[in-house]
């Protein structure tokens, strides 16, 4: 159970860490960006999808560690294998979609709790940037489209 924790933590740190240094840098590189104020905010969109599918990948991997090396539980349900099932299950948790069709056991319970809560936090973190880009870049765009 020690390992399952330890790796919860590690994982809550990681993707906090990465989140942030993502939204960053494109809070210092949408300004300099050389396209219209609009498009900028699919940019925002693409990739803050591209940092939420890291961090689902980090966590399906740790999933798939834990079970197949360390044996601290298991995924149960209709699997074709335990990496395509462990990516399949941290992308429905990390969306706090629920549980599916796959399921954990044992102690790995513990991170699929971990994950649907630093999702959602992770995932509301990215809408308010992406408010707060659409308040920046619209006001600018149509402030430069009137007379």
């Amino acid at each position: 159970m020690l390992t399952v924790v330890l790796t919860c933590l590690a994982l809550i740190v990681l993707t906090s860490v990465f989140h942030y240094e993502v939204l960053r840098l494109l809070n210092v590189w949408l300004p300099k960006l050389k396209i219209p104020n609009r498009p900028k905010l699919l940019v925002v969109v693409l990739v803050t999808f591209a940092a939420h599918a890291v961090e689902i990948l980090v966590y399906g991997l740790a999933m798939f560690l834990l079970i197949t090396q360390f044996g601290v539980g298991a995924l149960e349900g209709p699997l074709q294998s335990p990496l395509e099932a462990s990516m399949y299950f941290s992308a429905e948790t990390y969306t706090s979609l629920g549980f599916g069709d796959i399921r954990p056991l044992g102690p790995v319970r513990l991170l699929a709790g971990v994950e649907a809560l630093n999702g959602l936090l992770l995932i509301g973190w990215s809408a308010s940037y992406l408010y707060i880009a659409m308040e920046k870049f619209w006001r600018g765009a149509d402030a430069r489209s009137r007379p």
